[in-house]
């Protein structure tokens, strides 16, 4: 019997990681790139990229020295056509002269032969498999036989490692950065833009690099969909162990947008994985201006760097859900809560009243208050708060709606000396759990909970609760999301609660950010959402005014994703699954798409808001402002 459950518990536990209960890098292999080596010896290092035309040796100096300065370890710099790639050359010999050495990076879409060039002046070319040798998807179902795919992989093999070989002679390192929005027909036909298509796209490279012993490679792959880049990077960890590959990792949510939801979405994101040890390099993709990137990025790792030493967690691994693919932890409906129903917030009200607080602006209304040792709804209806002990042994609330506060140390000493609570836990009908942790592994801790709730079958609902001391709210914003969006993403928590101690963050801020938390990690959508590039050299239009000026314009549309796009080279694959786009097309040039289609070619720029509204408009997704 002990070796079937050990069985069991090998083959149910999914092994993208060494465990899922412990804070600890994971090793990957050392790689030299410039004089900043990257790799698990080393710190998790920080990047962001130019969006200056890269023939403006000046104006790309500038923004790299600001971008230095404010503590990049790597810069990336684009390189769209021949002029950029010699001009490399010239910008590297400028920084010097200014006294900076920090390494740069070379964008390369299309076109090998710029890789060839750039690889003489930059310490490390990036690559995206989808485009390099395949050419751009034209999103068709053609469909490839098994000896087709293979004359596909050895056409790609027969160019790639002759590459590789330049880049051994000049000292160049590789960055394989595969994107979602930029897969080759070839792995859609096969896979489709899922996890297993993005990751196999990058294996197809690296199995090359490895059969030649090429091992100055790093990997990414971005998504905007939190969800998408996270399960997409696991699964990729996990074909990588299978293959004895230890490369280091880049990481990053791409078309993050601007603003705070650009920061907590990139911070759940990215959170989650370093929270697994996963990831060596990270770059912030905010589309604002690119040295602002980086403040947020190092905010991630030092709050993800104050989990080291945490005390022990334990967990039933074979309890663990799939990390690959979403699936929302089944419960049973108590109140609005759990079954089908989306997530709810609980404000805490402090010292407050209801009525001091309502009415509330906008959509983003809480269902639930904290107020002390108690719940209440919108209504003033008072549900009482309880400890274990006082649940299991008290009588007085039988039959009422109730709620356990409890942590996981905690419940498992009182579960170990009245195993009793597991049979009245599993008969129960109108019971909520508020979890909680104090371990400095949070995220780790209530994961190990939610295993030990499917270990038992328990069916209760569970609000996440953590109470924080910031004074700062940006700091509030990328701690909570790094501790709780690695939870949301796996489908768990049926609500959230956020308390903060001091009076510099307000009971909005609260509530907003618990709500965009929720959004961030694709839980409950309450706003528009806007999937919005960081911009590049590329971008031929002011790419940040214009997200601003586009989501004033349209943040009364919750029902829709809008992406704002600089340039047609990955825009159109990188909206995803947004509703509607807005891409540049060429100087004072825009694109509009509805989803993957294109409807309106060569908008004039100053015309393409409105004409967005009409697009919009005819298909029937405008709803006029409430204020209007």
């Amino acid at each position: 019997m002990a070796l079937k459950l050990e069985v069991v518990m090998k083959d149910r536990n999914f092994n993208y990681i060494k465990d899922l209960t412990k804070y600890q890098r994971q090793v990957t292999s050392p790689v030299q790139i410039g004089n900043v080596p990257m790799g698990s010896e080393y710190p998790i290092r920080v990047q962001s990229m130019t969006d200056t035309d890269s023939r403006d040796t000046d104006a790309t100096v500038d923004q790299i020295v600001r971008i230095i300065k404010e503590g990049a370890d790597y810069v990336r710099v684009t390189v769209k056509g021949i002029n950029d790639a010699e001009n490399l050359k010239n910008i590297k010999k400028e920084l010097v002269a200014r006294g900076f050495e920090t390494p740069l990076i070379a964008d390369i879409h299309f076109n090998p032969r710029l890789a060839e060039v750039a690889a003489r002046f930059v310490s490390k070319i990036r690559i995206n498999p989808g485009n390099f040798y395949d050419k751009r998807a034209r999103f068709e179902h053609h469909l490839y036989t098994d000896a087709e795919y293979k004359e596909e992989l050895r056409k790609i093999e027969d160019q790639f490692i002759p590459f590789l070989g330049i880049l051994k002679k000049t000292n160049t390192a590789l960055r394989i950065g595969a994107n979602q929005g930029s897969l080759s027909d070839r792995i859609m036909s096969r896979f489709g833009d899922t996890p297993a298509g993005i990751s196999e796209s990058v294996m197809e490279f690296l199995r090359i690099c490895k059969k030649v012993n090429f091992n100055d490679v790093v990997i990414s792959i971005k998504s905007s969909n939190t969800r998408m880049m996270v399960y997409t990077v696991r699964l990729l960890n996990k074909k990588m162990r299978l293959e004895e590959m230890k490369f280091p990792l880049h990481l990053g949510v791409t078309e993050a947008g601007e603003g705070e939801d650009g920061r907590i979405r990139s911070a759940v994101g990215i959170g989650a994985l370093l929270v697994d040890g996963i990831g060596d390099t990270i770059r912030v993709s905010l589309t604002e201006s690119p040295e602002k990137e980086i403040p947020v990025a190092q905010k991630i790792i030092g709050h993800v760097q104050t989990y080291k030493g945490h005390e022990p967690i334990k967990a039933p691994l074979f309890a663990q859900t799939n990390p690959f693919e979403y699936e929302r932890r089944s419960v049973r409906p108590v109140m609005g809560m759990g079954g089908k129903q989306v997530p709810v917030v609980v404000a805490d009200l402090r010292d407050r009243s209801i009525s001091e607080i309502l009415p509330l602006r906008g959509k983003q209304i809480p269902e639930y208050f904290l107020k002390n040792d108690e719940v209440l709804d919108l209504e003033g209806n008072s549900y009482p708060i309880l400890s274990v002990e006082e649940y299991l042994f008290g009588g007085s609330h039988w039959g009422q709606m109730k709620f356990i506060r409890t942590n996981k140390p905690e419940f498992d000493r009182f579960m170990t000396e009245n195993p009793e609570i597991i049979t009245k836990l599993k008969q129960t009908r109108k019971t909520v759990l508020i979890l909680e942790s104090f371990n400095k592994n949070p995220l780790s801790e209530l994961r190990a909970f939610f295993m030990s709730l499917e270990t038992h079958i328990w069916k209760v609902p569970v609000i996440i609760y953590r109470k924080y001391k910031e004074k700062r709210l940006d700091d509030l914003q990328i701690k909570s999301a790094v501790d709780l969006g690695g939870l949301l993403l796996d489908g768990y928590g049926d609500g959230i609660c956020i308390t903060n101690e001091g009076d510099n963050i307000t009971f909005t801020d609260l509530k907003d950010l618990s709500f965009s938390l929720l959004q961030a990690s694709r839980m409950r959508v309450t706003k528009t959402e806007f999937i919005s590039c960081p911009g590049c050299g590329r971008t031929l239009f002011n790419l940040h005014e214009t997200t601003k000026n586009i989501k004033e314009h349209f943040k009364h549309l919750s029902h829709l994703k809008i992406g704002v796009m600089g340039c047609v080279v990955n825009g159109p694959g990188e909206m995803g699954d947004a509703d509607y786009g807005f891409v540049g097309a060429g100087p004072g040039k825009v694109n509009l798409y509805k989803g993957q289609t294109l409807k309106k070619r060569h908008i004039p720029f100053e015309n393409a808001v409105y004409e967005l509204e009409t697009l919009i408009k005819e298909n029937g997704d405008w709803n006029e402002p409430e204020d209007n």
